[in-house]
């Protein structure tokens, strides 16, 4: 079965126990950021400079008055062009396998079901995820794991391997861009089915050749997230 419909299939019985990953009401509005090629204004300078980059970030949610700004789940983007992380002698690696959120650093982040630690990890590359906490949940007759990127580095404060997380329970919260892996503050928020024998780091972004492959093990994070409801603005 496809990752995306087990999932669903576990939460159309389960509604009533999912959580949020951050603070967010209905009247919230949200902004559907395009991070493809077919967005004009991403210019390869605009890109390869974190200030300008961020400044564009934060002035579409300005401009759109909205706290957040979401979208990315396999997205092909062009964003990844400038960093040499995400490079390879073949075909680069380009289709975004979580959902970001964007907003201010320092915005809380939160555990949508209960579940224990799985790992963490300061992931301090230039472009990775920076600080990673990733989850465990046991769900019926699977385990689902969730993975919070681009965190605070004290996020990762007073935190064990198998140490038990509540609903709700803030985990973490937003970085900024010097300890977040250098970008402008965003939560990268992925779901697997199988760790892959991995501890503190996921891959959160593939090769468009390896998409069917990850589809079945990775499934679409908005099964989990409110902003469907929400009013989008573009």
């Amino acid at each position: 079965m496809d990752a995306s419909l087990k999932l669903a299939a576990y939460i159309n019985l389960h509604r009533p126990v999912i959580g949020k990953v951050v603070n967010f009401n209905s009247g919230d509005h949200v902004f559907n950021i395009d991070l493809t090629k077919n967005n004009t204004e991403l210019t390869p300078g605009l890109l390869a400079d974190m200030q300008v980059f961020n400044n564009w970030v934060k002035k579409k949610l300005l401009e759109t008055g909205c706290r957040y700004a979401v979208g990315g789940y396999m997205e092909q983007r062009a964003i990844y062009e400038s960093r040499a992380l995400f490079d390879a002698e073949t075909e680069p690696r380009s289709l975004h396998m979580g959902i970001d959120i964007w907003s201010k650093a320092g915005t809380p982040v939160y555990a949508p079901l209960n579940g224990t630690v799985h790992s963490y990890r300061d992931n301090n590359n230039y472009g990775d995820y920076g600080p990673t906490i990733i989850l465990q949940h046991e769900l019926g007759d699977f385990t689902l794991y969730s993975l919070y990127g681009h965190l605070s580095i004290k996020s990762l404060q007073g935190l064990s391997v198998g140490q038990t997380v509540s609903i709700n329970q803030k985990i973490g919260e937003l970085g900024n861009v010097d300890e977040n892996g250098h970008w402008p503050p965003h939560l990268h928020f992925q779901m697997m089915l199988d760790m892959e024998g991995r501890q503190g780091d996921y891959p959160g972004v593939c090769k468009v050749s390896e998409k069917e492959q990850y589809l079945k093990n990775i499934p679409d994070p908005s099964l989990l997230l409110p902003f469907k409801t929400a009013t989008y603005r573009s």
